[in-house]
């Protein structure tokens, strides 16, 4: 399925928005692509970023964090990886993707490596964070339910 008006990011909320009334449930994307962009926009240390990289589990925590803290939403989503074709490296190969999800009381990140072209990569990155997003929400108790 090739990408209808390919971005360099943004492709989770460019199908997102792709849905008529998707005000709705999206309030705001942010897109933070280089280090920088994470460190001031999501306030991301940036001793994190140098120790483990911002492909790394501890980032994509504190970015699914950060967005839903800017946003004020109830959930945070976050994407990041390397889609090559370069960027790789032994120890995170081109493929690599960690998803993180955000939630007031509770948080996810799952690693991933997925095979393909950059397109590809970033085609099924963007689904399994939609389709983690959904069992997340999913997963959750009903509002008041369990409030003590």
């Amino acid at each position: 399925m090739p990408l209808q008006n390919p971005v360099p990011g943004g492709l989770i909320s460019n199908r997102l928005t792709n849905v008529s009334g998707s005000s709705a449930y999206l309030e705001r994307a942010v897109i933070v692509y280089s280090n920088r962009s994470k460190v001031e926009l999501l306030h991301i240390p940036e001793e994190m970023v140098n120790e483990h990289g911002a492909v790394s589990e501890p980032v994509a925590r504190c970015m699914a964090q950060g967005v839903r803290e800017l946003s004020g939403s109830t959930f945070g989503l976050a994407v990041t990886g390397i889609a090559g074709p370069t960027g790789g490296s032994p120890e995170k190969p081109v493929g690599t993707v960690f998803i993180g999800i955000a939630a007031a009381s509770f948080d996810e990140v799952k690693k991933y490596r997925f095979y393909g072209n950059r397109e590809q990569i970033k085609i099924m990155s963007s689904q399994m964070a939609l389709s983690n997003l959904r069992h997340f929400i999913l997963s959750c108790p009903p509002k008041g339910k369990h409030d003590r």
